[in-house]
């Protein structure tokens, strides 16, 4: 399927432009992060998005400091040497879901490949605490794959969130450049064992990185394979020249169509279109899904 000028990498579609964040919302909801100490994806992903959510109280919160131990291709969040383990951080990441009012909140982190159990115990810890200052809060968890360390995987499980979600990223042929430290086949290990373990389970993947449509299906129907509940596909956004190009600009119809093709592998819910992250209206579809177990 040709796209014509729309593929020219740098060229970005009018469906692709966002307003600059603003608005009292998200004034508050930046002075809370920052006040607190905290570190969101919202920023350190550069998120088209971060506005929209912000306003609607919808935040996602990230764990075990900024820098991540991987150097996925895609990605803006710094890489190298982490700093030690903040153990303070469940504790103001709690307070800070409180005072923010959330009813929903997404908790992501970096990859802590240094760690020996890869941050297992600091994102049970950061979950219990949230729940214990946020009784009636639905939490959801975006994890690293932890090495497919089963037992880490189980120590972030049996703190109880309502959402475990790991994102493959892009399609089987596209890992390694992608994702240079991660396994495919190892991210849907994870994702069938949190299943296997009762989880709402979700997964993601970005569109635009030289995949095909079917290629794309092909992703779909593993993720139909292992249960996944929910899958989020959106455009690829290059970040900076260090980081891997825009190989296309991927139009609205052919999320659509990916939206109905998952769905009908027997996938709950796709959220799929260009602005889609692995976050967008999470709170609503965590809603939908408990309400139809």
């Amino acid at each position: 399927m040709s796209c014509g000028n729309v593929n020219i990498p740098g060229r970005r579609p009018d469906w692709l432009k966002v307003r600059l964040p603003s608005g009292d919302t998200y004034q508050e909801m930046k002075k809370l992060v920052e006040s607190h100490r905290l570190h969101t994806v919202c920023q350190s992903a550069n998120c088209p998005n971060i506005g929209e959510c912000w306003n609607e109280r919808h935040v996602t919160l990230m764990i075990l400091g900024h820098v991540c131990t991987r150097s996925c291709g895609f990605c803006d969040v710094l890489t190298g040497r982490p700093a030690a383990v903040d153990h303070g951080e469940p504790a103001r990441v709690a307070d800070a879901v409180r005072i923010m009012g959330l009813d929903h909140v997404v908790l992501t982190s970096v990859d802590r490949d240094d760690l020996p159990d890869g941050g297992a115990a600091i994102w049970a810890e950061t979950i219990r605490r949230v729940r214990t200052v946020n009784p009636n809060i639905t939490i959801e968890v975006l994890v690293p794959d932890f090495k497919g360390v089963t037992q880490d995987v189980d120590t972030v499980l049996d703190a109880g969130p309502e959402v475990f979600a790991h994102n493959i990223e892009t399609v089987r042929r596209l890992q390694k450049p992608v994702r240079p430290q991660a396994s495919y086949a190892c991210s849907l290990s994870v994702l069938r064992h949190a299943k296997s373990r009762g989880s709402l389970t979700k997964s993601g993947i970005m569109a635009g990185l030289g995949e095909t449509e079917a290629e794309i299906q092909d992703a779909l129907t593993d993720l139909a394979g292992a249960e996944v509940d929910i899958v989020t596909i959106g455009q690829y956004l290059q970040p900076s020249s260090k980081h891997l190009p825009v190989d296309r600009w991927v139009l609205p119809e052919e999320f659509t169509r990916l939206k109905a093709y998952g769905e009908s592998k027997g996938i709950r819910h796709v959220e799929s279109g260009p602005l889609v992250r692995s976050s967008y209206r999470a709170g609503r579809q965590v809603r939908e899904m408990l309400q139809g177990k």
